[in-house]
């Protein structure tokens, strides 16, 4: 079993925080928990106070990733096991702790330098999550906030840090090509979800996206019209997965990343899974919708 319960909790800082304030609320259909007076602002999802913190600054792209853990022994398995590997932890002090609303937490930075948080004791919503968007209900809970796709600067040594180190297991490969880009991927997973974590090679930002799982398709269908409602960037149509089996589409985010949204998500029983490799991204759709192109100039 993974020490890692769960994808815990994502932080973005961004550029335009009024942009990801109406993204977060009216597109993909989370609720505003608090704003700071800086702007910092935390979004829920589920049962837990949030899942989403969304800062001022200058990078647009992923802050900090969390990682949610049952308890403070598993915490400090964590420690060891990171320590072991040479890898420097800094553990988050009373005010740290406050701040995120966990009862612990430790820091540190994975090998393509992404910044990490493991935490236990996350605070919890007063009262039951209810969208005012989203009619069915995510997929998240005691399965996480969704996932997340992440740049490496080696991919393999990466999959193998979050493996051998931290108790990721791996779900499978996607090895293809689309177009002149070669597409190798490699998908973890800490509980029944399909994967929480996927990396590829080297990418422009952080992350590629972040994935939210409904429980109806009825919901991604209306999410689709919501982006394009709100002049969202459509990135991949609607279309599903050969691996993860999720129905779903790609668009942008306020800061040029992506987000995918879905239904139908895949659920590993790590008993009889064994991992495969896949030689296509979708079995269907996933296509890019045309590009307007501007019209020529006529001459004088």
């Amino acid at each position: 079993m993974s020490l890692i319960q769960q994808l815990g909790f994502l932080e973005f800082e961004v550029t335009d925080l009024d942009a990801w304030e109406g993204f977060m609320t009216k597109v993909l259909g989370t609720e505003l928990v608090d704003k700071a007076a800086d702007g910092t602002m935390r979004f829920r999802m589920d049962g837990h106070l949030y899942r989403f913190v969304v800062t001022p600054g200058p990078r647009d792209d992923l802050r900090t990733m969390g990682w949610q853990v049952e308890s403070a022994q598993k915490l400090d398995e964590c420690v060891a096991r990171l320590e072991k590997a040479g890898v420097e932890v800094t553990r988050g002090d009373a005010d740290a702790c406050a701040a995120r609303g966990v009862l612990g937490m430790i820091a540190f930075r994975d090998p393509g330098r992404i910044p990490v948080e493991i935490f236990y004791g996350p605070s919890r919503g007063r009262e039951p999550f209810k969208s005012d968007y989203v009619g069915s209900h995510f997929v998240a809970d005691e399965l996480g906030l969704g996932h997340l796709v992440i740049s490496t600067r080696n991919r393999d040594e990466s999959r193998d840090f979050y493996i051998e180190v931290l108790g990721f297991k791996l779900s499978d490969h996607i090895v293809c090509e689309i177009g002149t880009y070669q597409v190798d991927i490699a998908f973890l997973h800490t509980n029944p979800r399909h994967h929480s974590l996927a990396m590829g090679g080297p990418m422009p930002k952080r992350v590629h996206h972040f994935m939210l799982q409904v429980g109806s398709i009825d919901d991604v269908g209306l999410a689709y019209d919501r982006a394009r409602d709100h002049g969202v960037v459509i990135e991949q149509e609607l279309g599903r997965h050969p691996n993860d089996r999720m129905f779903s589409f790609y668009a942008q985010t306020p800061s040029g990343t992506q987000f995918e949204f879905g239904h139908g998500g895949r659920i590993i029983d790590d008993a009889t899974w064994e991992p495969t490799t896949y030689h296509a991204i979708s079995e269907w759709g996933h296509r890019r919708p045309p590009r307007k192109r501007p019209k020529p100039e006529t001459p004088a």
